[in-house]
């Protein structure tokens, strides 16, 4: 009984994760077509639009050659400084559709990302420049830890539909973080 149980949710699980690359495809082939079938004049929100659209792919925001410009000048923006690119999604547009650009920190991490520098390696620091969190009707869906662990690196959390990812609350990091290094001291205290 309990096997049937596991197989039943496996293939529910199973469905539902193809049922979302099934969509993800579609929109992808029609941000890919309306790219090649109408080169026209660009208008302000379409780079906005189309960063959206790359970060929210669970297989990383370059997974495919035509989120490469869009997400090499996004990445360019964000070490300039530059405020994250909006998008219109105009008239029904996409409600509960966004993206934010999160600067991380020890306070705002993963904890595998999490290190001891600065002076005297005493510091606790996050080895990325920040997190990009996608949500989809009012729903995380991906998070981009960007420039992890060296420029031009990211890490794909995605958290639709099918996906085994557990979710975690990256505010929480830096307290499970200590929490490991003070156990595995043997409960002496943590650092280095």
């Amino acid at each position: 009984m309990h096997d049937a149980a596991v197989g039943m949710d496996c293939a529910i699980a199973r469905r539902g994760l193809l049922r979302a690359l099934y969509r993800w495809s579609i929109v992808l082939t029609a941000f890919v077509n309306a790219s090649i079938l109408a080169p026209g004049p660009a208008r302000a929100d379409d780079w906005g639009c189309q960063v959206i659209l790359c970060l929210s792919n669970p297989g990383g925001p370059e997974q495919y050659g035509k989120c490469v410009p869009p997400i090499e000048r996004l990445w360019a923006a964000l070490r300039d400084g530059d405020p994250f690119p909006t998008c219109d999604f105009g008239a029904g547009g996409s409600r509960g559709t966004s993206a934010v650009n999160v600067i991380a920190s020890a306070g705002y991490c993963r904890e595998d990302l999490l290190y001891w520098g600065g002076p005297e390696q005493s510091e606790l620091l996050c080895n990325a420049r920040g997190a990009i969190n996608v949500e989809i009707d009012g729903a995380l869906y991906t998070r981009v830890w960007w420039d992890a662990r060296g420029a031009d690196r990211t890490i794909t959390e995605f958290y639709g539909a099918g996906s085994t990812q557990l979710s975690y609350d990256p505010t929480q990091a830096a307290r499970r973080f200590l929490e490991r290094e003070y156990e595995s001291a043997g409960g002496q205290g943590g650092g280095e």
